[in-house]
């Protein structure tokens, strides 16, 4: 008490051998931190309700290609079980860092490189190979991979010049695709430029398969099949054990299950 009366400049209390009482500018002081501790006691007790009744806000963030998906029927679905959950969803083709970005949890598909952060895989989506009718019209009807080895293709920029491997039975065929004129970060863009007739593109099943229903798209080497990519969820390694982030990577793993 003595030192804080130095720092301040001014008595706190009044003392005689016998007796301690509160000088003005102590019992304003006192007030003060009675006020904090209320506060401080307030906060801590939202923050219990919240982790006890499910209710705050999850910031998510994914690939904009999984507003196609059934995923984004699973987010409404949780929507309508956590009434008192507020999420703030974020579509972006940028792999965003959910540490310095602000985000609870990360939607990501492909490999995992190690990290400090946790992850569960959620499901795997497959993927087809398709072109437009109007690219296929006078071109020989390929019968393996290897005969799309000439082809043009338009590619997903940040796995451009990958190798691709397709598989029909125990057969497998890796196609080493030429240097493409066109590459997009978006998978949505592949679709649609396939749709225009400028190549052969890689794109999940679920983002093919209205627009050949349609009869917009075709698929090619409809035999043969890609390795599914495979979709994680990420998230701090601090987050609660119990906490919202856990309720919704347990709630979409469990909607893949049924």
């Amino acid at each position: 008490v003595g030192q804080l009366e130095q720092s301040l400049g001014t008595a706190l209390l009044y003392r005689s051998t016998r007796k301690l009482s509160l000088t003005p500018e102590g019992k304003r002081l006192l007030e003060s931190a009675h006020d904090m501790i209320d506060a401080a006691e307030a906060g801590l007790q939202h923050i219990s309700n919240q982790t006890k009744h499910h209710s705050g806000v999850l910031r998510i963030t994914m690939p904009a290609v999984f507003t196609e998906s059934v995923l984004i029927d699973h987010i409404a679905e949780f929507a309508h079980a956590y009434p008192n959950v507020e999420l703030s969803l974020d579509f972006s083709e940028m792999r965003r860092d959910i540490i310095a970005d602000g985000f609870d949890i990360a939607i990501r598909a492909g490999d995992m490189k190690d990290s400090s952060l946790k992850t569960q895989k959620l499901f795997e989506f497959g993927r087809r190979l398709v072109a437009s009718r109007a690219f296929l019209k006078g071109r020989a009807i390929p019968t393996s991979p290897n005969d799309l080895s000439n082809w043009d293709w338009i590619e997903l920029a940040p796995v451009r010049g990958r190798k691709l491997e397709f598989r029909a039975g125990r057969k497998r065929q890796t196609v080493l695709k030429p240097h493409s004129r066109i590459d997009a970060n978006n998978v949505q863009a592949l679709s649609q430029l396939a749709r225009a007739g400028v190549g052969l593109a890689v794109v999940p099943e679920f983002s093919a398969d209205s627009l050949v229903n349609a009869g917009e798209l075709e698929y090619v080497l409809s035999d043969w099949t890609i390795d599914p990519i495979n979709v994680f969820a990420v998230w701090p390694s601090n987050a609660p054990k119990d906490g919202l982030i856990k309720h919704l990577v347990n709630f979409f793993r469990a909607k893949q299950e049924t």
